[in-house]
């Protein structure tokens, strides 16, 4: 069985940032990290092995006990980053560049005296934070959630892993259900997003099947497979190698590698080495795609 990666995977220039402020800590047991550093589970253990507090998202609202707070490469809103430092807290910042772009242009829509409909994930920890800031906005997470909205001015941002192709769908709803309004939209996307799924699609005609490696919480990671399910492709979401099962590659001679922005190197590297070693047990008559 033939392994091709596709050619842009894994970490992002901004998780890797956030893990690199990670490893700078003197004192990891006077940091509380504000939620998930990243969505992988396997840098999660390494963090608490490491001696860092952490908050579980949905418990954000309470106040973190140590000194020494590290916000999260998701980011918070300023009415959160406030809370906190009113509270005594130092902060220690991993918001990604391109998260805080999200905010800026929340802002400036928001300025604009535009409702903001935030194209993304209800719930989400970057979501919560840009809408936290908003004086009038929602989140809107499929077409289906559009509606007519009672407002002359709209402006639309996306999450900024949101699919591009989810982004078009949505905006073009918008519009379509709100020809009274003026609208804006201003496309707050990250490179490292449209690049994975750019890569995914390129890769789709040349591979039996994908194998796509990342956190079971990773928005991104769960898009990439995803799209290989829309186009027709089997798609396997796994967290490391020990999540393979030979019985998902019978029958099939090229596999396609992926991962998401939050993914280790290592854990690639593990999960390639698995596949490899899988290669005997695989020609076998085609097993069920998923």
């Amino acid at each position: 069985m033939q392994v091709i990666f596709a050619d842009a995977l894994g970490f992002c220039f901004g998780v890797r940032d956030a893990l690199a402020a990670a490893e700078r800590a003197e004192r990891p047991d006077l940091v509380t990290i504000h939620g998930e550093l990243v969505h992988n589970e396997a840098v999660l253990r390494s963090l608490n092995t490491r001696g860092f507090h952490s908050a579980a998202e949905r418990d954000r609202d309470s106040l973190p006990p140590t000194p020494l707070v590290m916000i999260t490469a998701h980011g918070v809103s300023d009415r959160e980053r406030a809370r906190l430092e009113s509270a005594g807290k130092g902060l220690i910042d991993t918001t990604c560049p391109l998260v805080e772009k999200v905010h800026r242009a929340a802002q400036i829509l928001a300025a604009e005296g535009r409702h903001v409909l935030i194209i993304g994930r209800p719930g989400h920890v970057e979501v919560r934070g840009i809408h936290e800031d908003l004086p009038s906005g929602e989140v809107v997470d499929s077409e289906k959630a559009v509606r007519t909205y009672p407002h002359d001015r709209l402006g639309i941002v996306c999450q900024s892993t949101t699919p591009p192709r989810l982004a078009a769908s949505v905006n073009a709803a918008i519009r379509a259900a709100n020809p009274h309004a003026d609208i804006r939209f201003i496309d707050t996307i990250c490179q490292p997003t449209r690049d994975r799924q750019d890569a995914v699609v390129r890769l789709l005609p040349h591979v039996d099947a994908v194998v796509v490696v990342g956190g079971s919480n990773s928005n991104n990671t769960r898009e990439l497979a995803a799209l290989c399910r829309d186009r027709g492709v089997p798609a396997f979401h796994v967290q490391s190698a020990d999540d393979l099962q030979a019985d998902w590659f019978r029958g099939y001679r090229v596999v396609g590698l992926t991962a998401g922005t939050s993914t280790l190197d290592q854990t690639i590297h593990e999960v390639h080495e698995a596949l490899r070693q899988l290669d005997a047990t695989c020609a076998l008559p085609a097993c069920p795609t998923t």
